[in-house]
């Protein structure tokens, strides 16, 4: 008796980007070829936006061994929404340097703040002001952890590893999952780690999240301008790491409506005062001026004065309400939470949740030191330039 043949199991069309499918194994054909003494720099910054990373890179004659060895350069800020296109020039200033995870050693990534033709800060370098405060309150010694939140998407703009009609079903089993079933990712998540602790940056954890295709990385401690710096390179290495696997990381504070976790960069905050016996008074003190001072920190949170994390900070999915100051032990749907470990030990730090996951490092701890160390009330801010 004659049977049809059964036809072939259609393969499911990922939406990843053409350049990802390109042969691989003849790209490393080049990569190992030798550099005779030459050293390439990626010179990495922030462009107009506030929130998207550029880069491009040059031919330096020997390997810089420290910030002050990288020259300046510059760059069409025309191109990038940061300048006119008649007086276009804009430069980059190297500020922090990390090993290349990409081209190897001893290439380097450099971090640059842009500065505009008259070299005053461009309107989205925020680093600048961050620093000056930095170094008022240096005798703080404040420490920072921030928690990168960021969904994967397919290149149609779909979370990746979503049904292409419909849903996955409902948040419970994809927080620090395990299974195919359960996370859409891991390879992207795991090599950017592995990345992030070759070039240096101060990468301490990862995990799954709430919402499948949503993970969380952690930086930290660092100390000062340091957070700004190492959570930037570890955000650019994972672009960069996405566009190799043909994918995007969006950093959208709620990438999909509906009773689905949004996207936040919690921070984790301790002066030096905090961190010793009888600390607790001392973050007390602190989370009563930041209760002074909500309205401010929610318009330097997100990139656009609150509206981001306006979508996001709903008094669901573990958040806070964004128009009210709440704190809270443990409590992860208030503004400021006090791990439990902290309230026992009466020592350590606080961390506060409101954060977008795409804000400014740079802003956020900027704040976070004017209210609590220099003691700024209201919505305006100090210069410092004289000090």
């Amino acid at each position: 008796m004659w049977h049809s043949p059964v036809p072939p199991r259609r393969a499911v069309a990922m939406s990843v980007s053409h350049s990802s499918r390109l042969n691989k194994l003849v790209r490393e054909q080049y990569m190992r070829l030798p550099q005779d003494g030459k050293v390439q720099v990626t010179y990495v910054w922030i462009d107009g936006s506030g929130e998207g990373v550029r880069c491009k890179s040059r031919t330096l004659d020997k390997e810089p061994k420290s910030i002050e060895d990288v020259p300046e350069w510059n760059f069409d800020g025309s191109s990038t929404a940061q300048a006119e296109g008649s007086n276009s020039d804009m430069f980059l200033v190297p500020v922090c340097m990390f090993r290349d995870p990409f081209c190897l050693d001893p290439n380097k990534l450099v971090l640059c703040e842009v500065l505009k033709y008259n070299r005053k800060p461009a309107e989205t370098n925020l680093r600048h002001t961050c620093k000056k405060v930095m170094d008022l309150v240096k005798d703080s010694h404040p420490w920072f952890g921030m928690e990168q939140e960021y969904t994967l998407l397919g290149i149609n703009g779909h979370p990746y590893g979503w049904p292409d009609n419909g849903f996955p079903g409902p948040q419970g089993p994809y927080y620090c999952g395990v299974g195919a079933d359960k996370v859409y990712g891991r390879d992207i998540v795991e090599s950017h780690y592995k990345a992030c602790l070759y070039a240096g940056v101060k990468i301490c954890g990862t995990n799954a999240e709430v919402m499948p295709s949503q993970w969380e990385f952690q930086v930290g401690p660092c100390e000062g301008i340091e957070m700004g710096d190492h959570l930037w390179m570890a955000r650019f290495i994972l672009h960069r790491v996405c566009e190799d696997f043909g994918v995007v990381a969006t950093l959208d504070p709620k990438p999909m409506t509906g009773n689905w976790n949004g996207a936040g960069c919690h921070t984790n905050y301790s002066t030096e005062e905090m961190r010793r016996e009888g600390g607790l008074k001392h973050i007390e003190a602190a989370i009563e001026k930041l209760s002074k001072r909500h309205d401010y920190h929610i318009c330097v949170y997100d990139p656009r004065g609150g509206r981001d994390n306006s979508r996001r900070l709903t008094g669901h999915h573990e958040t806070s309400n964004i128009f009210e100051f709440s704190a809270g032990v443990a409590n992860r749907g208030a503004s400021i939470r006090i791990p439990r470990q902290v309230g026992q030990d009466g020592c350590g730090y606080f961390e506060d949740r409101r954060p977008a996951a795409n804000c400014d490092p740079y802003a956020v701890t900027e704040a976070i030191m004017r209210t609590t160390v220099l003691n700024e009330t209201g919505v305006e801010t100090k210069d410092y330039a004289g000090h």
